[in-house]
This record gives C-alpha cells, sequence and structure tokens, in this order.
C-alpha cells in the first residue's frame, strides 16, 4: 500500500499509480481532486506528549501513524496530492534536531509530499542551510552525521514572497504547477511578511519578504495566463477561533480572527483554496469566498480538501475541506517505524540520558497574566546559569514562544508524583540552541522593554516569562506605551527606578531583536553564557525533583 508514496515528487503530482477500474472517466464533466494538507510538523517523527499530541481528548499524531492516514486518504481518492504550508522543520525534538532535520525530509518524502511553502522556521539556520535540505548533500560542518549520505527534499519548496536582496529573485520557484486526474492545478507558496521579526537575524540575512495577498495576486495571475485557471495558496500565516471553547471543534470557524482573514479578504478570486499555518489552530472556514484551513500542528491532523475541476475551463467548479484528527487507532507505517529506529537508536545516548526529576507535570499552559509554570522553571534556571559567573544577572526574560513543549510524567497523568525527566524531554522544550547572553539594562530600558510585549497581536501570548523576585503589574486597556505600572516592576520587593542599572540575561535570539524586543540592542557590556537546553539541563540536575513554577510573577489588573 505505501510504497506508492515513495514515487518522486514530481511523478506523485501527475497520479497516484492506482488499478485502471478506479480512475475517473475522462468524459465527466468535471475531475475530482483531493488535497490532503497539513501545517508546522516541527519535526514530530515520534507521537509527541502533552498538548501536543492531542486534539482535545483524543490523543494524536506521529509520523507512523500520520503517513498511514494518508496513504488511506489516497487509496479512497486516487487523484490526490500532498501539500503542506510551512515550519516542517525547526523547533523539533531531538531524532530530527540532532541530525539538522534530515530525518524529517527523509520521513516526508516517504509520506509522498509533493510541494510545500517555506514557514517562519525554515529560517531558523539560514537560507544555505535550508537550501541544503532541499537539494541534499551532507552538513558543512557535521557532516552526515547518520553515515550515510543525504540526498535532499523530493518535494518543491516554494517561496513566492520570499527574495533574495541582491538578485530580487525568489529564493525557491515562486510556483508550481501539477496534472492531477487530467487537469492542472497551481500552487503558489508563501510565508508570513514578518518572517524576519520573529526569527534571529542571521536566518534571513539578505532576504526580502514581500507583501501576501498582493504577491501571491500577482502570481495567480501569471498562472492564469499559463492557462492554469484552478490555483491553491499554500501560506505560512494563519488565525485562530475566538475563544478556548470555539476550538473544540476542528472543523470550526467560529469568531474567527487573526492575519490571514485580512489576506484572504484582499485574494484574487482565482485562488479559490488557501492552506494556512503558524498559529498551530485547526480550523475551517469560508472567507470572502475562499476556503481557508489549518490543520492545527505536529501532525495532528490533515486536511482532505476536496476539488471538482471543470475539465472545459479549468476552474474551480466546486471545494469543501474537512479536518480529520490523525488517530493512533491505525496500523503503524512500516517505513516510517524504520527512520525512527534508525535515527532513535543513533539518538538514544543522549536522548535517554536521566536528567532529573519532576514532581508533577509541568505545562506551557498560560494563565490571564500571560505566565505559565513552565515559563516560570525555564527563566529560573537560565537565571541560575548567569548566577555562577561574576557579575552574573539578577534577572531572566524568556520569550514564551520558545518553550515548544510541556513536560510530563512518565506514563502520562498530571498527578504530583516524583516522575524521571531524561535530556530528550528537556531538548524538546528548548530545542533552538540558542546561546543565553547577559548584559546591562536601565530600568527605563527594562520598562519599555515590557511595554513591546503588548505591541503585537495577541499580546496576552506574547507575555515574556520571568525568573523568580522579578514582579510587576500591567493592564490591556490602558494605551500603549503605559500598559506596564513602572511602580511595580521590582526585584526581590524592590522598585526599580528609571536610572537603576540591571544585570538581565536573556537568549540571544532575543537580545539581536527577535519578536520585536528592540530594546534589547540598548544595552551594554554583553557577555556570552551556556546554551539554553545545557542550562536547563543543569538546573535539573542541580535542583531535582523540580516542581511546577508559581505563575505569581506577573498580574495583570484589567
Amino acid at each position: 500500500m505505501i510504497h506508492r508514496l515513495l514515487l518522486p515528487a514530481a511523478l506523485l503530482s501527475v497520479s497516484l499509480a492506482f488499478p485502471a477500474a478506479q480512475r475517473p472517466r475522462g468524459n465527466e464533466a468535471s475531475a475530482a481532486v483531493q488535497l490532503l494538507a497539513f501545517n508546522d510538523f516541527h519535526g514530530n517523527l515520534e507521537p509527541p506528549t502533552g498538548g501536543n499530541g492531542r486534539i482535545g481528548q483524543v490523543v494524536a499524531a506521529g509520523a507512523e501513524y500520520l503517513a498511514t492516514h494518508l496513504a488511506r486518504a489516497v487509496e479512497q481518492q486516487p487523484n490526490s496530492i500532498v501539500v503542506a504550508a510551512g515550519d516542517l522543520v525547526g523547533a523539533s525534538p531531538l531524532i530530527s534536531g540532532l541530525f539538522h532535520h534530515e530525518p524529517t525530509i527523509e520521513s516526508l518524502n516517504a509520506m509522498g509530499l509533493s510541494v510545500s511553502s517555506v514557514g517562519n522556521h525554515e529560517f531558523d539556520r539560514g537560507s544555505l542551510e535550508l537550501q541544503r535540505l532541499q537539494r541534499g548533500g551532507c552538513h558543512p560542518v557535521d557532516g552526515c552525521r547518520d553515515g550515510d549520505t543525504f540526498t535532499g527534499a523530493r518535494f518543491q519548496y516554494l517561496s513566492a514572497n520570499v527574495v533574495d536582496a541582491a538578485t530580487h529573485r525568489p529564493l525557491f520557484p515562486a510556483t508550481a504547477v501539477r496534472t492531477i486526474g487530467g487537469v492542472k492545478l497551481g500552487f503558489i507558496g508563501e510565508t508570513l511578511k514578518g518572517t524576519a521579526q520573529i526569527v534571529s537575524p542571521a536566518g534571513t540575512k539578505g532576504l526580502i519578504f514581500l507583501d501576501e495577498a498582493s504577491t501571491a495576486n500577482a502570481y495567480a495571475k501569471r498562472l492564469e495566463q499559463q492557462g492554469v485557471r484552478a490555483v491553491v495558496l499554500l501560506i505560512h500565516e494563519g488565525g485562530r477561533q475566538g475563544r478556548p471553547e470555539d476550538e473544540t471543534d476542528p472543523n470550526g470557524c467560529v469568531n474567527f480572527s487573526g492575519a490571514i482573514e485580512t489576506i484572504a479578504r484582499k485574494l484574487t478570486p482565482t485562488i479559490k483554496v488557501v492552506v494556512s499555518g503558524h498559529s498551530h489552530r485547526a480550523y475551517n472556514c469560508s472567507i470572502a469566498g475562499h476556503l481557508v484551513t489549518s490543520a492545527a500542528s505536529t501532525g495532528r491532523i490533515v486536511t482532505r480538501v476536496s476539488l471538482a475541476i471543470d475539465r472545459k475551463t479549468g476552474t474551480v467548479a466546486r471545494v469543501s475541506a474537512v479536518n480529520e484528527i490523525v488517530t493512533r487507532d491505525v496500523p503503524k507505517d512500516p517505513i516510517q517505524t524504520a527512520i525512527i529506529e534508525k535515527y532513535g537508536a543513533l539518538a538514544a545516548p543522549i536522548a535517554k540520558r536521566i536528567a532529573g526529576s519532576i514532581t508533577g507535570e509541568i505545562t506551557r499552559r498560560q494563565n490571564r497574566a500571560g505566565e505559565s509554570a513552565l515559563g516560570d522553571v525555564v527563566a529560573d534556571a537560565q537565571l541560575a546559569s548567569a548566577r555562577t559567573d561574576s557579575g552574573g544577572a539578577v534577572v531572566a526574560f524568556m520569550n514564551n514562544s520558545g518553550i515548544r513543549a510541556d513536560i510530563v510524567v512518565a506514563g502520562g497523568g498530571a498527578e504530583r508524583r516524583s516522575s524521571p525527566v531524561t535530556y530528550g524531554e528537556l531538548y524538546d522544550v528548548q530545542p533552538f540552541g540558542n546561546t543565553l547572553t547577559t548584559l546591562t539594562m536601565t530600568g527605563d530600558m527594562i520598562r519599555r522593554l515590557l511595554e513591546q510585549q503588548f505591541a503585537r497581536p495577541a499580546p496576552e501570548a506574547n507575555v515574556l516569562q520571568v525568573s523568580a523576585g522579578f514582579t510587576y503589574r500591567y493592564r490591556l486597556d490602558a494605551p500603549a506605551g503605559h500598559r506596564v505600572d513602572p511602580d511595580s516592576i521590582a526585584i526581590d520587593g524592590r522598585t526599580i527606578g528609571a536610572a537603576d542599572r540591571v544585570r538581565v540575561l536573556a537568549n540571544d535570539f532575543l537580545v539581536e531583536g527577535g519578536l520585536g524586543f528592540t530594546v534589547f540592542a540598548e544595552g551594554l557590556d554583553r557577555a556570552g553564557g551556556e546554551l539554553d537546553v545545557e542550562a536547563f539541563a543543569a538546573y535539573f540536575k542541580a535542583h531535582s525533583p523540580v516542581s511546577p513554577g508559581p505563575q505569581n510573577r506577573i498580574v495583570r489588573t484589567d
């Protein structure tokens, strides 16, 4: 069954091999075509734990199960193509990250992925490394750690709105055309315009990110001129249903908002389908005549988009979609199992090393103020690493988006009992390999830094996690620039004055201006420290069993 999905992408996109009796008749007025879409896979080859491995109360995800769900969907509809909307790699577990994400590319090749947009995390290690993942070849520093060659992605990355500043050409092709069931289908691939603001500056050096809607419309027009009138936009930008209770239905579109809604309303009617991502949310919407979908993240959902394409005009006559949970009650795909076993065995000496223990699950779940129990622990670990140095920091700031997984009790459950934690689990929490940096800031700089938290959409989700002893209050209903109470900013109960000089710590991603925290650039006397994950592991070694953070350092008063 699964061997059909091992065809090269160019062949796969024409039509998967099925018996002639199953093929649609060429004299039908329209061709039925199925898109199988996912997004934000983030190298989750093994079944993820915690919230990353559930949709509601249903356990989901894992490459072995995702591949089986895709194969079964293809069997049900021969004229299928597998597509994705970015962040396939980056912020990934150790089994992928340790090998520079080559295992994930091999896994996606085996799933039969044909085309994907780039996402912001594809740029975590820069455009040259991303190009290597596309074309193949061993890593320039570490070589091929698995002992064999790396042939690269058989699927095609698309980047219509990512332009090389020197050549003014897209980094990867802007579009791809696939013939499926005798009709042509055009794909445009994009990432969010703000990628440079959420990736380390080194990762996007020399690149320009263009407006999403106008760029997509321009390429849709080019596709029309080539005779391609059924167009799909694969875009790494997203939105969300309004309240947590609205998101219980992965096919819902209740109180929907987000950047993708604004983009969709500006798109040409030629673009009928928008496969989106980035927000890690599931939704199935109709926006201004466009079908707009997202499949959550980590491979927990597959979006099945059904298209009826008029054979005479080449246009989309009908379109619908359903988000299906990638349940774990299906047989494991043997090819994925082989990939996982191969790299799992190579990573095991590092991944399975016991790093410490916890008293109960420690999660990223934020309270109303934006503080999480795990965020408290990560910030405390980073501060502990700096305090061992001469002139060490007295407060640590950690971006919430850099905390990628919960730490769960072995065997499941949230009960408070001592449970071992492996290095691999700590790596899953902090997979970026950022360097911790200490610098001197004034009290006024710190106040303005805290104000910058609220300059982005969904500000409560972007609250910096802070270390023990640092406290402050804020209110979102106050005017911009005046949301933080300056008299409440304190360390160990002592208010920090505007002119006070404070040694602070943050990872180099933040210090370099990531997520728009430009105030860090004003800091002086920088000193480099450990890698974030190594500081995390050292903290667990010294403080186990580690308890969940108290979530009492930040207060929201509105």
